[in-house]
């Protein structure tokens, strides 16, 4: 696919921002993100090799864990450190400790130092996807943002579907080891073009000492939070002391940042900017929206493979009708908005997509077919593509320039924590009908006695999926639609 970047020249450019073309420096952006976005799909084929090789699949689960709780954990700080010293000095120090990390995790010896390194790179990555999005708010109009959020969109979507091919060939035909080191060469020539083509408009430049003691009262009570949502139902039951500790960390860690945000001469999450209509409604939107979105990516593989003998490459290939929705619908969205400077409509649009796409695959699932699925599959796909990257326009054209990163950051936040909360929701509802039988079996062995629980599991799980999609639309309804700049101004 051939994305042609040039902006229109009707439409200036933030104030101090060059007013050539954003395309080169948005292609480095998209570049630096690249390794973050590939890091999973590509990690995922190699676990169990690591396994063999390191310790037990128990333990390298935290190879996992540990990535996306600290990738969470650590995105509301790297907003407001980049709206305190730019975004461009910010993206170019987590790029380089996320190369680094990566170097180190392939060299890792053992299984505990690549979970330690893991986790430096999520915290690394947390950086990454918040300053590169936030970053695109710099470079170019708010009425621009919604093409080029599109672009970015559709670089995850075909690297969702990359990644898996290129971890298995790289395990396959060289080591583990080089799912890692396929991120120094690309970390390598972003962080040389961030360096020379991106450019760096003026920081906040606040006199104000940074909360360091909401940082950690955020990312613990962040973490607690993730792990619960992670651990309960599966590794621990609900009602175990792990879960119940982790619950009351929860609580007492979040009660303890409220207090301190509230006094903090300038608190690492400001809370009056959730009463911003704009942040409050795309945040919840983006919540519900993603924890329904993990309808598909977990449970459409096993159902597949379960019930149509689908193999784990065919059932990942079979998501691509859903990325290609994601491309088509994202672009062609983005563009409308630059000629008509409306985006509200889309949200709207996509989420009534979402909803009637997972009714239609809990409907569908009781008659298991590759092709009906693969529809259902990409109008879900074409309703996605017009929810997240649109609200993080509408988020960032509602917000002044200083609390770009920190509004940016917050609505990746709850993204992140809706698909958390989204995984162990469904993952819990699914495990209630054919959890037992998926942990005593393979796909082959399901496909007999146990299907029929796999499919109403999977059935149950879409059925739930649907409305809370529905909700987020409902939700989206408030979303205040103010008129996108072709200039620097308030939501520059």
């Amino acid at each position: 696919m051939r994305f042609h970047l040039k902006a229109p020249r009707r439409i200036s450019p933030p104030e101090g921002v060059d007013a050539t073309s954003p395309a080169v420096p948005f292609a480095a952006i998209v570049l630096a993100m690249l390794p973050a976005v590939l890091d999973q799909t590509i990690l995922a084929t190699a676990l169990p090799v690591i396994a063999s090789d390191l310790g037990s699949l128990s333990d390298v689960s935290w190879v996992v864990t540990a990535y996306v709780v600290a990738a969470a954990a650590t995105t509301p700080l790297w907003g407001k450190l980049g709206d305190r010293h730019g975004r461009k000095l910010l993206l170019e120090v987590s790029l380089a400790v996320f190369v680094a990390a990566s170097a180190l995790c392939g060299a890792a010896q053992d299984i505990t130092e690549l979970i330690v390194l893991r986790f430096v790179q999520g915290a690394a990555a947390g950086g990454l996807m918040t300053l590169a999005m936030a970053t695109v708010g710099d470079l170019v109009a708010p009425r621009e943002r919604g093409r080029y959020q599109g672009y970015i969109a559709a670089t995850f979507a075909a690297a969702t579907v990359v990644g898996p091919l290129i971890g298995g060939l790289l395990v396959e035909h060289a080591s583990w080891r080089w799912v890692f080191y396929v991120n120094l060469p690309i970390g390598l020539l972003a962080l040389g073009a961030l360096s020379l083509r991106l450019p760096a408009p003026a920081a906040d430049g606040t006199g104000r000492p940074l909360d360091a003691l909401g940082a950690l009262l955020l990312a613990g009570a962040t973490t607690s939070l993730m792990l619960t949502c992670i651990w309960g139902g599966g590794r621990y039951a609900w009602d175990s002391p792990p879960i119940i500790a982790t619950i009351a960390a929860t609580v007492l860690l979040s009660a303890a940042l409220l207090g301190r945000e509230r006094r903090a001469a300038d608190p690492i999450v400001p809370f009056d900017l959730l009463r911003t209509r704009a942040v409050a409604v795309a945040s919840s939107a983006l919540f519900l929206g993603t924890a329904a979105l993990f309808s598909i990516t977990v449970f459409v593989p096993l159902f597949l493979q379960t019930t149509t003998g689908a193999t784990p490459t065919q059932a990942g290939l079979l998501l691509v009708p859903a990325m290609v929705g994601i491309t088509v619908s994202t672009t062609l969205s983005g563009r409308s908005i630059v000629r008509t400077g409306r985006y509200k409509r889309f949200p709207i649009a996509g989420l009534a997509l979402m909803a009637a796409a997972l009714g239609l695959l809990a409907g569908l699932a009781g008659h298991p077919s590759q092709v009906a699925t693969g529809v259902g599959l990409a109008l879900f796909g074409l309703g996605f593509g017009m929810v997240t990257q649109i609200l993080v326009v509408a988020v960032q054209n509602g917000v002044e320039r200083r609390q770009l990163g920190v509004a940016t950051a917050v609505t990746s936040f709850f993204r992140a924590l809706g698909g958390a909360v989204g995984a162990a929701i469904l993952g819990a509802v699914f495990a209630a009908q054919a959890g037992a039988h998926v942990s005593d079996a393979g796909p082959q062995a399901l496909a007999g006695a146990a299907r029929g629980d796999v499919i109403a599991g999977v059935q149950t799980v879409f059925a739930i999926a649907a409305p809370l999609a529905a909700l987020a639309l409902v939700v989206v309804l408030w979303l205040p639609e103010s008129p996108l700049k072709t200039k620097g101004g308030r939501g520059r």
